[in-house]
């Protein structure tokens, strides 16, 4: 029992070493207008879509894209020509600094968002449901 005890506590004092991360730094477009919400408890929300190119696969060091791995006859063609792959992702002000800049964003707008990734539970049609939004602790026009 006593080698159990010691062995917990050796977890935890490793997990306890490990440093945890969660930062997200994106870069993208703003898709539709920033809404402000007012939500029941009185608090204060400006929420936003951030649609961002997806990093292709020689850029994420994926078997498919390395040298040498593209299957005989394949052409890289038709991904330059199908358009970029994207993700659009919820963006969630709660700061009055965040929500301010984000109202001065317009559909289309070159946006850069830094904050944390949260997921959010809710019901929809009775049924529990959920969604990952980033928490945007700054938000800025980027340069384009």
């Amino acid at each position: 029992m006593g080698a159990e005890a010691a062995t917990d506590t050796d977890a935890a004092t490793t997990q306890d070493a490990v440093d945890w991360v969660n930062e997200v730094h994106l870069s993208g477009r703003v898709s539709g207008t920033p809404q402000e919400k007012t939500l029941p408890s009185g608090d204060v929300v400006v929420l936003f879509r951030l649609v961002v190119r997806r990093p292709t696969a020689r850029r994420t060091g994926s078997a498919a894209g390395a040298k040498g791995t593209r299957p005989q006859g394949a052409s890289t063609k038709g991904a330059a020509t199908k358009g970029a792959v994207v993700d659009t992702l919820d963006v969630a002000c709660w700061t009055a600094r965040s929500r301010k800049a984000a109202l001065r964003l317009q559909d289309g707008d070159a946006a850069e968002v830094s904050g944390s990734l949260h997921r959010r539970f809710f019901r929809a049609a009775g049924a529990a449901a959920s969604r990952y939004e980033v928490a945007a602790a700054k938000v800025s026009r980027a340069r384009p």
